[in-house]
């Protein structure tokens, strides 16, 4: 018997994680970037962890996610700037 992937019921909070290289600017990128899909992101749920060098930064925001489309959409944005390395 073949299970399949838990179904995810929306509205939930759902943590983005985004891994780039560090620049100054990376956290506000990410942030705005996820901003354009959940308005009214709660800058409280943002965390930021350096690599141990310092080459690269993961930005992990809290949305409240509303369904798969905005998901995809915000990983569609987040992956085709050129600047995120990966997402999860």
């Amino acid at each position: 018997m073949e299970q399949s992937p838990p179904k995810i019921e929306f509205p939930c909070d759902y943590p983005i994680k985004v891994m780039g290289e560090a620049a100054p600017d990376f956290r506000q990128f990410v942030e705005a970037t996820i901003e354009q899909h959940a308005p009214g992101l709660d800058l409280t749920r943002v965390t930021v962890r350096d690599s141990r060098n310092g080459k690269y930064m993961a930005v992990t925001v809290v949305i409240l996610a509303t369904g798969e489309k905005q998901l995809k959409a915000i990983f569609e944005d987040l992956k085709n700037s050129g600047r995120v390395k990966m997402v999860l």
